[in-house]
Formats: structure tokens, C-alpha cells, sequence
């Protein structure tokens, strides 16, 4: 993780390199992408568990002795 002085150099050079115009407009973006990624990355961990219960089920149901 980052310490305290990296962060303060990123944030002085993102400072000089885009502006103070610039900066909250890129961060809000950049914070749109985030929660994209996020939300992106929490359908798919949901997929999969539907998908590992709906398997786990099938499993049950093979193992069940069949009636005539």
C-alpha cells in the first residue's frame, strides 16, 4: 500500500501535470471507472456463485435413488 509521502507526491505531480481545473473532472472519472470495475466484478463473483449452486444442485439430484 501507499505511505503518506507517496501519496503526497502523486498528488502534487497530478496537480502540476493537469491543473486545478483539470483534476476534480479527471478524479470523477476516474471514480465512475472504479465503481464500474466494482460493480462489473461483483455480477461476475455473483455469477459464479449462481453457477457453483446451480451445479452443487444437479449434483444432489444425480445422487438421489431414483424411484420407479
Amino acid at each position: 500500500m501507499f505511505s503518506v509521502p507517496d501519496i503526497l507526491v502523486v498528488s502534487v505531480l497530478a496537480l502540476l501535470l493537469f491543473g486545478p481545473e483539470q483534476l476534480p473532472k479527471i478524479m470523477r472519472q476516474a471514480g465512475r471507472v472504479m465503481r464500474d470495475v466494482q460493480n462489473t466484478s461483483h455480477a461476475f463473483v455473483a455469477e459464479m456463485e449462481r453457477a457453483a449452486d446451480a451445479s452443487d444442485l444437479a449434483e444432489l439430484h444425480d445422487d438421489l435413488p431414483q424411484q420407479p
